[in-house]
């Protein structure tokens, strides 16, 4: 959740340190600080609640000095967001940066206060630089230190420690939550998310768990939390770092927007041409058993992934005929899953690094299944730890809401069900090129729908005052009605829910009245006529129906108030097309409300805890 970031040279950190915050603010917005170390060998912190914009007032009252420091932004989890909450934490000479959750708080806490330590704040992080001082004390050097006390903590955890023991080195520590070290010229730095350091170094070490770095200006030394030296090679960061600013967009989420059409080429590149017939994969995601090894697929993963995976169960289902579910990850680590060496866990995540998908990944390897993963980040957490990857090559994602890789996740389900529908002889090249066909068109068809963006903001500011929302959908298009009203949740603060049309005569009906928009999902598919019907139910009922369709007709226009228009295209890639509108009119109604858009209160973009 919370961002990280350290430096170490001999350029001024705080001015670093900052810019780094401002790249990483996508993951908490509670408030922010900084620790440096001065001229004269003390600590001097400057903390704020809120925004980073506070603390950089803060700052300009109250200047900082010293070429080493660290910085934090923060979503709240133990404490509620206050300054006196606020990271860096500091024990005497020491100072901490904390990303994660220390599971044993109450009995730490109960010990230290026994011990005599004063405790200033609500936080988890706060006991960790206590126990960090309590070790200096001993005799120890800075990171036997932070290694003696590290071994007192349960839970989740990546640390970044500043002492006036040792004024030139910074100590960073992990488990479970990412963190990185960027190497430069006579400096380097830390940071949990590329973005942060990019500007600065594209040479960067990814921390495995377990792992500590003691990192100097000339220096950087790898070891396991036992002490033992690691010897590992930094790997080179290609994207470009304008890719992670918002290009003359108001916001990042509608740059992103704006990217999916490039996005979605990204991810087609060399896996399927036109007239090629075959799908190919970097990885093979079945190993040697082949799809045939196969008996059942599992999906895990939380939010829009949670949705995209829906989707992907459709496909699998139809195309491959092997038995699919979609679990959230956060349940299935904490039953008993029927899996076992037949079962594939395909495990999807934009961050590569959400708690709950790695903890439920990590069960189903216990149980014998082989592991995919799906995820925008590479060599993040989920993609190591993963037998076979497809990644979605989207670029950096800020906004908090997702929505390119949203996309693309549906398109790596395609193009894996076809890989493994081919493969199993389901397929021939004759019809793997007729599906594969409608891939080549989303592109201009995507640019087509955000063409149409005057009539959705009109649309979003005739009913952007309503207080519920109702979306609906059948078949492979209910999970877009999921996703359309979880936008609308995230950045406008207004309730909405998702069904199939369906099931909403069994309890959704008796929420409908004049005041409340219905957005339907209708396709000219197999059940247009049953959805349209549907619809007819809505009407009686006066509520306000707005309809994204393909198949605009008579019928639809006599009980839809509005309709938006989409492109036609293959039934199974439909909900490529009907998102991107409930995408933008989720953002409209945001701007109408004048909400956060890209840091809606109280979410961050890698939910790195549980």
């Amino acid at each position: 959740m919370c961002g990280i970031i350290g430096y170490v040279g001999l350029r001024e950190a705080y001015p670093l340190l900052i810019g780094g915050l401002q790249r990483l603010e996508y993951r908490g917005y509670d408030s922010a600080g900084v620790a440096t170390l001065a001229q004269n060998g003390r600590l001097e912190l400057r903390r704020a609640v809120g925004k980073l914009e506070n603390l950089r007032r803060t700052i300009e009252h109250t200047p900082l000095t010293g070429t080493i420091g660290i910085g934090h932004t923060r979503w709240a989890t133990h404490g509620r967001p206050s300054e006196s909450n606020a990271h860096p934490h500091q024990a005497g000479p020491v100072a901490v940066i904390h990303n994660g959750i220390v599971e044993n708080y109450i009995e730490l806490r109960e010990a230290l206060v026994s011990r005599g330590h004063k405790l200033r704040s609500e936080t988890d992080t706060e006991l960790i630089s206590h126990l960090i001082e309590e070790r200096l004390k001993d005799g120890r050097g800075l990171g036997d230190a932070v290694r003696a006390a590290i071994a007192e903590l349960r839970g989740s955890f990546s640390i970044v420690v500043l002492s006036e023991s040792e004024p030139g080195t910074l100590v960073a520590a992990k488990t479970a939550t990412p963190l990185i070290v960027g190497l430069g010229e006579g400096e380097n730095f830390i940071a949990s998310d590329i973005p942060a350091i990019l500007e600065y170094t594209r040479n960067v070490i990814v921390l495995e768990d377990g792992e500590m770095a003691e990192v100097s200006a000339g220096r950087v030394r790898l070891m396991n939390f036992d002490g033992s030296e690691i010897e590992r090679q930094p790997r080179r960061i290609e994207w470009d770092a304008v890719a992670a600013t918002k290009a003359g967009y108001q916001h990042y989420l509608r740059k992103e927007i704006s990217e999916q059409p490039q996005a979605w080429i990204n991810t087609l590149a060399d896996r399927a041409s036109a007239g090629s017939g075959t799908v190919r994969l970097e990885e093979d995601p079945f190993g040697p058993g082949g799809p045939e090894a196969t008996r059942r697929i599992v999906m895990v993963s939380a939010g829009a992934s949670w949705i995209s995976s829906l989707i992907g169960k459709f496909m699998i289902e139809e195309l491959c005929g092997i038995p699919a579910e979609v679990d959230y990850s956060a349940e299935f680590r904490y039953r008993s899953p029927a899996i076992d060496s037949q079962t594939m866990v395909i495990a999807v995540s934009q961050s590569g690094e959400t708690a709950d998908t790695l903890a439920a990944m990590e069960e189903g390897r216990r149980r014998g299944a082989r592991i995919v993963a799906i995820t925008n980040t590479v060599d993040s957490s989920i993609a190591r730890r993963a037998d076979a990857r497809l990644y979605t090559r989207c670029g950096p994602e800020i906004s908090v809401t997702t929505t390119k890789c949203f996309l693309t996740q549906i398109e790596a389900y395609y193009l894996f069900a076809i890989h493994t529908a081919a493969r199993m002889g389901r397929l021939d090249e004759a019809e793997v090129e007729r599906r594969l066909h409608p891939l080549f068109a989303i592109p201009a068809q995507i640019e087509k729908v955000i063409s149409t963006e005057k009539q959705i903001q009109k649309i979003a500011r005739k009913y952007g005052r309503a207080t519920d929302f109702l979306y609906l959908g059948r078949g492979i298009n209910y999970p877009v009605a999921l996703e359309g009203a979880l936008k609308l949740k995230e950045i406008s603060y207004i309730h909405a829910e998702g069904y199939p049309a369906g099931e909403m005569k069994h309890g959704p009906i008796a929420l409908i009245d004049e005041e409340m928009p219905v957005v339907v999902i209708i396709p000219n598919d197999n059940v247009f006529e049953k959805t349209l019907s549907n619809l007819k139910e809505v009407e009686s009922r006066n509520g306000r129906i707005i309809a994204v369709t393909d198949h605009r007709t008579p019928e639809l226009e006599e009980v839809a108030w509005e309709i938006i228009e989409v492109p036609v295209t293959d039934r199974m890639l439909m909900p490529v097309l009907t998102t991107v509108p409930l995408q933008l009119l989720a953002y409209h109604i945001a701007i109408y409300r004048g909400t956060d858009v890209d840091q809606p209160r109280n979410l961050a973009k890698s939910v790195t805890v549980e």
